[in-house]
């Protein structure tokens, strides 16, 4: 068994660290200080990108074939999109989120001269005055506003506080971790992925453990809206394992306990071998996982191969209730993810070929099809097979 111990105290000290900093996409600034300062308590060189993407390397004993895990850094929000002429803000959203959950949210507005405060309503709040029109406003984030605890009551008001179009406005996360393990709280996608990450490598590093390759420690600050990992690999980068939520609903078999393999997301189907082998840790090491597809989700996998990047990634998720609202998950999914990525981390390289972007068919990996043919074929060499297969 190659798990590791994980730190239960540290990695939700570092989760509720992580949720008190806003972090909507377009305003990472904060969070990539924090991570990075984090990352250098632990030893590690910290590289960042010219928008704030962070790539930490723990060496292994060979630097070709890297492994990379990654999580991003990023949160849904809202942009401010017009000053309305009784002073309140028309909003619309930074990533996929529904106005059903913005409504009576507390938020902030970043704004060029100081930071406002402020709740997004919809556009009839008052029962008294709208009656049971309150009920049957549609939703969408036509129907909602954003209303500044300012002196606010026109465009002019709004114009002299510094709010102008754009502004990114960041939502409470409002956490609530419960003594039975559950923790409940707007953006535990993906400040849990980022948690979980954290701890793994404290245990890495408490351990003093060798790995047999290069291990990228990555986190990226635009995945809520597509770009994701698509700017943050480096040529010696093989695999690459993604760390966010899977979705328990109706529909699919994502869980709040254990690991959820994802098998595939909207882009397709992950790679075969480095899923399996995720698996195969689970089992190896008493982890108990489950395997899902996603029919509406996507990651930092998809962005990196849409990208163009030649690697095996694969997806391993925290079971969240209620995804992209007000989300839900267990400590339980948390520990164990960061028990199998010390595993994987620290796991021998199965496929050598990978350590080259490119080569011949010496060395090329079989999935089982192949691995039968060669079972029932016992006398036939290497070579003949492939030619075989080939026709």
């Amino acid at each position: 068994m190659t798990r590791l111990h994980i730190d239960h105290d540290y990695l939700l000290e570092i989760l509720r660290a992580l949720l008190a900093i806003p972090s909507p996409t377009g305003y990472t600034d904060m969070i990539v200080r924090y991570v990075s300062g984090e990352l250098g308590k632990f030893g590690l060189a910290v590289e960042l990108t010219r928008r704030g993407a962070i790539r930490a390397i723990r060496p292994g004993v060979e630097e070709r074939g890297a492994r990379a895990i990654v999580s991003h850094l990023d949160t849904l929000g809202a942009q401010v999109k017009m000053i309305k002429d009784d002073g309140r803000l028309e909003l619309v959203p930074i990533g996929h989120w529904s106005a059903r959950f913005a409504e009576g949210a507390r938020a902030t507005v970043f704004a060029g001269d100081g930071a406002y405060r402020g709740t997004i309503l919809p556009l009839k709040a008052s029962g008294h005055t709208f009656n049971d029109e309150v009920d049957s406003l549609p939703v969408g984030w036509p129907y909602v506003e954003f209303r500044i605890d300012a002196l606010a009551r026109n465009r002019e008001d709004i114009e002299r506080l510094g709010v102008g179009i754009g502004d990114i406005v960041a939502i409470d996360p409002q956490p609530e971790f419960l003594d039975n393990g559950f923790i409940i709280s707007r953006h535990l996608d993906n400040k849990a992925g980022v948690a979980v990450m954290l701890a793994a490598l404290k245990a890495m590093q408490d351990e003093g453990v060798e790995t047999p390759v290069d291990i990228h420690w990555l986190f990226t600050i635009a995945e809520e809206v597509g770009v994701g990992a698509s700017s943050i690999l480096t040529h010696n980068v093989a695999s690459m394992v993604t760390v966010d939520n899977g979705t328990t609903a109706p529909g699919q078999n994502s869980d709040e306990f254990g690991v959820t393999v994802g098998m595939a997301d909207q882009t397709g189907p992950f790679d075969f071998h480095l899923t399996k082998k995720l698996v195969d840790l689970c089992g190896e090491n008493d982890i108990r996982y489950q395997k899902d597809v996603f029919r509406y989700y996507r990651s930092d996998s998809a962005s990196a191969i849409e990208a163009g990047h030649d690697v095996r990634t694969a997806l391993i998720t925290f079971g969240v209730d209620a995804s992209h609202g007000y989300e839900r998950i267990h400590t339980h999914a948390l520990r164990s993810l960061a028990e199998l990525i010390t595993a994987y981390a620290t796991s021998p390289v199965n496929i050598k070929r990978d350590f080259a972007e490119s080569g011949d068919v010496k060395g090329f990996t079989r999935q089982p099809l192949a691995e039968a043919a060669q079972d029932l074929s016992p006398d036939i060499e290497d070579d003949e097979l492939e030619e075989q297969e080939h026709h």
